[in-house]
């Protein structure tokens, strides 16, 4: 059974429709890139998938989780399916450690010592294991956001969602942020990315996903993908400048 699986997903915000029956699966241990240019519901579908919007029709599981707007099923949804954002949401006022161990300790009831122990090896995996002890503000926003990747590791979910998290970050700090990813899926992680990173979707990603007005337009292995697009639409976007 696909481990995410998403069944003719409709998305509104008023009378403009987001997602126009939107049906993907993907399997454990799979990475599938989203692609797209803005507006054509790349987001809003990793949101729905999280159950951080609301959608008006058609269904998705997720890691064993029926995504619907019941706060206790939320709960446990969130447990086993991790999202980090384009913006890193560090408390500013804890270490780097207490912020990966708040998630642990409030969601799941981890003792401290054990949180200790989850979010050292969680920085262990994103390359700050000698960061524990500081505070954001002393990182930089490459590093702040491999801190962010971290704190949702030490939830061990089953599923990890990135939205665009390098958008905001200049090429040298990208790239370690996306050698991060790229070891979590040598390590076996199921992991859906919306990005615009075109070289990482097409050299790390099995599936790539094109999106278009809300609609799966074009889907495939990556390196078939983006060596020879079907679509006028996929073909223009590629050749856009985006290499």
């Amino acid at each position: 059974m696909s481990v995410v699986a998403i069944d003719q997903v409709h998305k509104r915000y008023g009378a403009l429709e987001v997602l126009k029956g939107v049906s993907m699966r993907v399997e454990t241990g799979q990475v599938v890139a989203l692609i797209g240019r803005s507006g054509s519901g790349k987001s809003t579908m990793l949101r729905c998938i999280n159950g951080l919007e609301a959608f008006q029709s058609g269904s998705i599981h997720a890691a064993g989780h029926q995504v619907e707007q019941d706060q206790a099923k939320l709960r446990a949804l969130r447990k086993d399916v991790g999202i980090v954002f384009q913006s890193y949401n560090l408390f500013p006022h804890l270490t780097v450690g207490e912020n990966i161990m708040l998630s642990p300790r409030i969601t799941q009831g981890v003792s401290k010592a054990d949180a200790d122990i989850l979010a050292r090896k969680a920085l262990e995996r994103v390359g700050l294991a000698d960061k524990f002890a500081v505070y954001p503000e002393m990182l930089s926003g490459g590093q702040q956001q491999r801190v962010a990747i971290a704190r949702s590791l030490a939830m061990r979910p089953k599923v990890m969602l990135f939205d665009e998290v390098t958008s905001a970050l200049d090429p040298e700090l990208t790239g370690e942020v996306l050698l991060v990813i790229e070891e979590l899926a040598r390590e076996g992680m199921t992991m859906l990315l919306v990005t615009h990173e075109m070289n990482f979707a097409r050299s790390v990603a099995n599936i790539t996903v094109f999106m278009h007005q809300g609609k799966i337009w074009e889907a495939g292995p990556s390196a078939e993908l983006f060596a020879n697009p079907q679509t006028p639409e996929l073909q223009a976007f590629l050749s856009n400048g985006v290499k």
